[in-house]
């Protein structure tokens, strides 16, 4: 069931399937992917509780290996529609039986959408339910529109702190989904980079330790759209090859295994740990320009 919301001509639906961001639109123009599956059937999922691919697609928990496919399995559940008012819709995601046998915790994971001024924010909020310890990694993969031809009229720009870095530090990924251990250097002109095949042949881009906190689209030389985040790493990712008109920004608490993983759920890099009955909260901003 889809729901929409709308202030100052930016109009903003979500969708109970997955608790997902389906559509953005601003004085009529969207900004959204409108999941083409001939690219990429998604438009905004939620990762949770994985972000990302699992070492031999499974986790080990106390011991037992668990199976789970990549970035979990909440963007493809039900969530139940609890609050909408003028500029806002809340969805909630309770732990069921299904859940529990792929990842046994119990939990209460809510995604509200915000309207602002300028375009929307996005809130997380995950609360242990259960009497354990609970590990889980969180992450935005929002596309946005970005007609990917190649040529110098589109940009992606990255700051950090309100200043344009020189270059990123990037890891890319295997064949299997992990993570290279071994990074690249990628130079930037003045805080971007022209979107090519070329530029994501090895798959997303994956961006460590807060090297940048706004990622913006910019088209002629004119940011049109960004998105803000205090996150501890993040993915950028187009599909290598089809000139996907699209091009995804990924606010991320957690990622992929590395290739030479070989721990515990709780050992995974960047994994966010809860106490019984404590509550995390995280998100990023969309802002339309």
């Amino acid at each position: 069931m889809q729901t929409s919301i709308e202030k100052n001509g930016i109009r903003l639906t979500a969708d109970t399937h997955g608790g997902e961001a389906v559509s953005l639109q601003k004085d009529g123009k969207e900004y959204l992917w409108n999941a083409d599956p001939a690219f990429w059937g998604r438009h905004a999922p939620v990762l949770f509780p994985f972000v990302g691919s699992l070492r031999n697609q499974e986790y080990i928990l106390d011991g037992k290996k668990y199976p789970m496919g990549q970035h979990g399995f909440a963007r493809d559940m039900e969530f139940e529609l609890t609050e909408k008012n003028d500029s806002g819709i809340k969805y909630t995601l309770k732990s069921t039986q299904e859940t529990l046998e792929k990842y046994p915790f119990d939990f209460t994971l809510t995604i509200t959408y915000t309207l602002t001024d300028s375009g929307y924010e996005t809130r997380w909020t995950v609360t242990n339910d259960s009497d354990r310890y609970m590990p889980f990694s969180i992450g935005g993969h929002p596309a946005f529109m970005c007609p990917f031809d190649g040529s110098d009229d589109y940009r992606i720009s990255f700051e950090k702190m309100g200043f344009a870095p020189s270059h990123l530090t990037i890891h890319t990924i295997a064949d299997d989904g992990l993570i290279n251990t071994e990074t690249k250097d990628l130079p930037l002109d003045h805080g971007m980079i022209t979107p090519t095949d070329e530029l994501f042949a090895g798959d997303a881009l994956i961006i460590e330790n807060r090297q940048a906190d706004r990622v913006s689209l910019l088209h002629n030389g004119e940011s049109y759209l960004t998105v803000k985040f205090n996150t501890p790493l993040f993915g950028v990712w187009s599909p290598a090859g089809k000139h996907a008109p699209f091009i995804c920004i990924e606010p991320w608490y957690g990622r992929a295994d590395g290739v030479d993983f070989e721990g515990e759920l709780s050992d995974r890099k960047y994994s966010q740990v809860l106490k019984p009955g404590e509550t995390f909260t995280g998100g990023f901003e969309v802002i339309l320009l």
